[in-house]
């Protein structure tokens, strides 16, 4: 694979163009064969100011970028209007699971990512992982039998054995004919119907009921999460910042209450980490003014 493409899949809206902008970026950065990554971006409610941002990314480093416009792709409408709403990331959470739907078939193998994520290291050892026949490779969440067993580790028993490994769905290592034959829409209509999708964490639980004890883990440090300032004595490969403080906020960065949250500001640029800051004000002022 030393020669081949690299190719990484990003999912997001209008509203988190500026964090995948910064993961994208942070690959770019730590990576050597910049000229072998391709990035796949499934987008919705994309502006052209937005889009041109994210576009400068191929400006600055050797590498390819492939558009999905999910607001133009009936596949996508029809999962989205048929599932549960997520309220706090809306439906553009269901876009992962139809990777193998939109890429071409020069893709056998692809990594996902979240677009809260800071990479420090060569993404390509990563995307090499030799996953040893499993569907997908993923890092086992740190909270994962909280997340399905939740108060007194009694809720969902019926679903989940919390004996057993949970992966954390943010980054995933998928080889395209594995995902493929798991047939993940599949699964999620038939758990819809079955009362199930309803009481799950949406994405993430489905895809640990899909691939149990089908999957390869990796080590920590490729997928951190929740980083905070302890954790940059242990040279973290990426951060996954899935707490509720998030590096581009500005009194984050004047904390120091996350991971390097002032070197996120840097690579995310502060052209940009100012321009997100007042996007995100507008919006709270608008949703506070229940304008929007």
């Amino acid at each position: 694979m030393a020669d081949q493409p690299i190719h990484i899949a990003l999912t997001f809206d209008d509203n988190f163009w500026a964090p995948a902008y910064a993961t994208m970026r942070s690959v770019c950065l730590f990576t050597q064969s910049r000229d072998r990554l391709v990035f796949h971006l499934l987008h919705r409610t994309l502006s052209d100011k937005h889009r041109a941002d994210l576009l400068s990314i191929a400006t600055e480093f050797p590498v390819e970028l492939r558009w999905y416009d999910l607001d133009q792709s009936p596949l996508f409408s029809d999962l989205a209007q048929r599932m549960p709403e997520n309220k706090r990331l809306s439906n553009i959470v269901y876009a992962r699971l139809v990777i193998d739907r939109f890429v071409g078939p020069d893709v056998s193998r692809i990594l996902y990512l979240d677009c809260d994520i800071l990479v420090r290291d060569d993404i390509a050892t990563l995307f090499n992982w030799d996953l040893e026949g499993s569907p997908i490779g993923a890092v086992r969440d740190t909270i994962g039998a909280w997340l399905v067993a939740g108060r007194d580790a009694r809720g969902n028993r019926d679903i989940f054995d919390v004996a057993s490994p949970y992966f954390n769905a943010g980054i995933v290592l998928i080889d395209i004919e594995g995902w493929r034959q798991a047939d993940i829409v599949g699964r999620m209509e038939q758990a819809h119907v079955d009362g199930v999708m309803q009481r799950i964490y949406y994405d993430q639980d489905l895809l640990n009921l899909v691939f149990k004890d089908n999957w390869a883990q990796l080590p920590w440090r490729w997928n951190t999460i929740d980083p905070r300032p302890p954790h940059e004595g242990l040279d973290p490969a990426v951060l996954h910042y899935t707490g509720k403080t998030k590096p581009w906020s500005i009194l984050t960065g004047m904390r120091r209450s996350v991971a390097f949250a002032r070197f996120y500001r840097h690579v995310m640029t502060n052209e940009i980490f100012y321009d997100f800051a007042r996007h995100r004000w507008k919006r709270w002022w608008r949703k506070t003014l229940r304008l929007a």
